[in-house]
């Protein structure tokens, strides 16, 4: 079986002994800075390693319980798996204990341990109703079954069966994605002498590998993984659930920071705006104003941001879920699903949390429309998603991933699966829906083309292409055309697109006219009047006499003479027909003049034409027939 990694954290109030306890679990003492080992208080995020049972490789992270360090503690339980709830014997339930346990309840953890501790410094009877004080705070939380354990971390008395209950409980817990795409939210960063830079995270998914190409986000830093250590041990890869320190190259210590995510693909988005689902305390102090000041804590990043509402001007004593819009001061990355905590910057606060429906958000109107819009997102399954980030153009494989925050699995199986979807030749997709309205907005424009123009072969591509453009990609209406040709729906001649039952034709009411025009140059045979003169004789307008001059010489009914004089076909053939007689392999002018009996304003201009119909080719004061 493979092996599993999981992360847990150690919260509770400040003085409970959670690091105490973690050197209990562990043997190894977490505070490692001078001001925490003299103060007895743990500033920054500690972590050990608990022993391995049965191929489950556990980290633990002991958070600050002091109010002032909340950020390291969000930071610090951002990538847990499960919580250890420390609550010491002889102070019970205090006031971080509780904002603890609405911070991981708004994260999402779901597997909680309650572990009593300093239980040799009180009386037996007191340990009762310290027992019942936190099944009353727990009674109304996701907490409300966890298992309780009495501990005391000096004299090792419940260590070992919160041990056990560790590993038990972890059986319940999912294994992260170790096959989809690397991504280590970061949240220590530090230089070795020798080494540079070394960033510390605990992998959300994916797998990392010793010379692997990395990139640091939202600063879009290439990066290369020299050296990685899971718990100062070199190793050659770390996988999804383990807490992990790179040795990163190509930077310098102060181009990354907390928060900064290290991914090893192109999957992951940079945004400031996200569409979220939030969920706020019982009781806040004062109400949340629309476009009020947030920091919002999301993975190992703190961001200022600007909470907009569509369908309130405030929050106070909200119990049920919000649908809103965070706009951030800065760029983080994020995918659909994310947890995240937000707090009021003054006074300072935590007043709720909740999930990342979109990492794309924009902007909306306020009303009931965009709240029915996002709870349509929220709700949506993973077909769902796929088939609205089509909606609007067509995207490859790489941008799917961003946009829907699936995996690669799961996009490749709905693209194979899905047969509202088409691949298109640049390697793209689109909605099949969104062809077919193509296809059927390009039939209907050339339709109208040929009922407007009867006489010309068709119309441009590139102009049919340009004005449908503003309404779909023009990727897809490529497409499109692609299809209707191949499905012989239309034709094409050189640069022009028609339907495939058209041909160019007179218009039904200027028919007799036009060709009345191309009789009258039929019976002048090889000496011409001006096209103009044939055109004012018909009472033809201008315009109408140069579409219909187009038309027969495209069709090639009339061959052009000169830039005045249009000849038909018919009295060409019969003069080339008559001289061929008439003469050898050659012939000179003197006998082609003779022969058509023209004079020399026609003669040089038909010898001409005949060469470029390629009947005849100039050799010297000869023509030689071909």
């Amino acid at each position: 079986m493979d092996a599993r990694y999981y992360t847990i954290g150690m919260a509770g109030h400040i003085d409970h002994g959670k690091t105490t306890l973690t050197k209990a679990l562990t043997n190894v003492e977490t505070d490692r800075l001078k001001e925490e080992k003299e103060r007895s208080i743990s500033i920054e995020l500690g972590y050990a390693p608990l022993h391995t049972k049965e191929g489950v490789h556990v980290s633990i992270v002991d958070v600050p319980g002091h109010e002032r360090f909340i950020r390291q503690m969000i930071a610090g339980v951002a990538g847990i798996d499960l919580v250890v709830l420390v609550i010491a014997a002889d102070e019970g339930v205090m006031p971080q204990t509780k904002e603890h346990l609405e911070i991981l309840q708004f994260l999402g953890i779901d597997q909680c341990i309650v572990a009593i501790t300093k239980v040799d410094q009180v009386e037996e009877e007191l340990l009762d109703l310290v027992a019942q004080d936190i099944y009353e705070t727990l009674e109304d939380t996701t907490f409300v079954d966890a298992p309780m354990v009495f501990v005391d971390s000096l004299s090792g008395k419940g260590v070992d069966k919160l041990k056990d209950l560790l590993f038990e409980n972890l059986k319940n817990v999912g294994f992260r994605d170790r096959y989809g795409s690397f991504r280590l939210p970061i949240d220590q960063v530090f230089t070795v002498q020798g080494l540079g830079t070394i960033v510390r995270g605990t992998i959300y998914e994916g797998m990392v590998q010793k010379s692997d190409t990395l990139q640091v986000l939202p600063a879009q830093k290439r990066v290369k993984a020299r050296n990685i250590q899971v718990h100062h041990q070199d190793v050659e890869h770390a996988s999804a659930g383990q807490r992990t320190a790179i040795n990163i190259s190509g930077i310098d210590r102060d181009e990354v920071k907390r928060g900064d995510v290290l991914v090893a693909s192109d999957h992951f988005i940079v945004t400031n705006t996200i569409d979220v689902s939030i969920r706020f305390v019982e009781e806040m102090r004062y109400p949340l104003k629309q476009r009020a000041p947030v920091n919002v804590h999301v993975g190992t990043s703190e961001v200022m941001g600007t909470i907009v509402f569509f369908d309130r001007n405030e929050i106070k004593n909200e119990q049920e879920e919000v649908l809103c819009q965070i706009r951030l001061q800065e760029a983080i990355v994020v995918r659909r699903g994310d947890r995240f905590i937000l707090r009021r910057p003054s006074p300072v606060e935590t007043i709720g949390g909740g999930w990342v429906i979109d990492p794309n958000g924009e902007k909306y109107r306020f009303g009931q429309q965009t709240i029915q819009m996002l709870q349509q997102k929220k709700e949506g399954t993973p077909e769902d998603l796929v088939v609205d980030a089509l909606t609007e153009k067509p995207l490859d494989m790489n941008q799917l991933i961003q946009v829907t925050s699936l995996d690669q699995v799961q996009v490749e199986t709905i693209l194979h699966e899905d047969n509202r979807i088409i691949s298109l030749p640049n390697g793209s997709f689109s909605l099949r829906t969104q062809l077919e309205k193509i296809k059927d907005q390009l039939v209907h424009d050339l339709q109208a083309y040929h009922e407007k123009h009867p006489m010309r072969k068709g119309m441009n591509k590139a102009e049919l292409v340009q004005t449908i453009s503003e309404k779909f990609p023009k990727e897809v209406i490529d497409n499109a055309v692609k299809f209707l040709l191949e499905n012989q729906q239309l034709k094409q001649e050189g640069q022009f697109l028609a339907l495939q039952t058209f041909e160019a034709h007179f218009p039904k009411a200027w028919a007799k006219r036009m060709e009345s025009i191309v009789e009258a140059i039929k019976q002048d045979g090889l000496t011409v009047n001006k096209w103009e003169d044939y055109v004012s004789d018909s009472a033809l307008s201008q315009e109408q006499g140069n579409e219909l001059k187009t038309f027969l010489i495209q069709t090639k009914q009339l061959y052009r003479l000169t830039d005045e004089l249009l000849i038909h076909r018919e009295p060409v053939e019969k003069a080339v027909s008559d001289l061929k007689q008439k003469t050898d392999q050659s012939f000179d002018l003197k006998q082609a003049k003779d022969q058509w009996n023209v004079s020399r304003k026609y003669l040089i201009p038909l010898l001409e034409l005949l060469d470029e119909l390629g009947y005849t080719k100039r050799m010297d004061s000869q023509r030689q027939w071909v």
